[in-house]
C-alpha cells in the first residue's frame, strides 16, 4: 500500500512540506538584510513626530489615507516619487492603508506649509467646501502629553538617549512658540490662549505630517 492509501499519514506530510515551504519562502527572507534595506537618509521619527503619528493612528487619519504611491504614471504625477521600502523602516505598525477617501500622504512633508495645515486642521471645509474630512480644530485644546515619549521610543529602538528625546521636545516648543515662528498667526488664531506656550496635539500631529516623505526628497536629490 502506498502513502495515497493513507489519508491521514498523507495529510500530516502534506502539512509538514506545506510549513517549511512557508518558513523558507516567508519567514526566513523577514530577518534577511536584502528584504529590510536602510538608508542614512532615512531618519527614526523624533519624539513630537512619533506623538503626532499615534494621534493619527489614534484618531483613524489611515482609515482614510494611504501612505503609499505606486509605481504608477498617474500617482506620480499627482503625489511625486513612487514609495520605496526603505522610507518605511522606522514604521511600527506600517499605515500604507488601502482606501483614498482623501489624497494619498507619503510626499505631503514639506509641500504645505505649517500654517496652511493648522487652518486645514482646524476647518477643512474652510478651506475646501466639498471635503469630508471631519474638523480637528479640538486637538488645539489638547495639551501633548510627552511623559511616555522616552519610553515610546525605547521600544521602537529609535536610538535616542533620554537628554536628547528631553531636547528634541525642548526644541520643538521653543520652534512652535517663538515670536518669529512663521506660521505664529494662524497656530495662535486656532489656539486656546492657555495653550499658545505649550504643544498641542495639533502641533504634534502636524510635525508628523511634516515628515512624511521629506526624507526621500533629500534621497532623490542626490541621485
Amino acid at each position: 500500500m502506498g502513502i495515497y492509501s493513507k489519508p491521514v499519514v498523507f495529510a500530516v506530510l502534506s502539512a509538514v512540506v506545506i510549513l517549511i515551504g512557508t518558513i523558507v519562502t516567508v519567514f526566513i527572507p523577514l530577518f534577511m538584510p536584502s528584504t529590510q534595506p536602510v538608508s542614512p537618509f532615512i531618519k527614526p521619527y523624533t519624539a513630537i513626530e512619533l506623538e503626532g503619528r499615534d494621534i493619527y493612528i489614534r484618531e483613524g487619519c489611515n482609515n482614510c489615507h494611504t501612505q503609499t504611491v505606486r509605481p504608477l504614471r498617474t500617482e506620480v504625477l499627482r503625489y511625486g516619487e513612487y514609495s520605496k521600502p526603505e522610507e518605511f523602516a522606522y514604521d511600527r505598525p506600517f499605515l500604507w492603508g488601502s482606501r483614498r477617501t482623501g489624497p494619498d500622504l507619503n510626499r505631503i512633508g514639506g509641500k504645505y506649509s505649517d500654517s496652511w495645515h493648522y487652518r486645514h486642521m482646524h476647518s477643512p471645509q474652510g478651506m475646501f467646501e466639498k471635503s469630508n474630512m471631519p474638523p480637528y480644530g479640538w486637538l488645539a485644546g489638547n495639551a501633548l502629553d510627552t511623559r511616555h515619549s522616552f519610553r515610546k521610543i525605547s521600544v521602537l529602538e529609535y536610538g535616542y538617549s533620554k537628554k536628547e528625546v528631553a531636547q528634541q521636545i525642548a526644541d520643538y516648543k521653543a520652534k512652535v512658540t517663538a515670536p518669529d515662528y512663521d506660521s505664529r498667526e494662524t497656530r495662535d488664531q486656532v489656539t486656546p490662549e492657555k495653550l499658545r506656550s505649550e504643544l498641542t496635539e495639533m502641533d504634534a500631529i502636524i510635525a508628523y505630517m511634516q515628515k512624511l516623505g521629506r526624507d526621500v526628497k533629500n534621497l532623490e536629490t542626490t541621485k
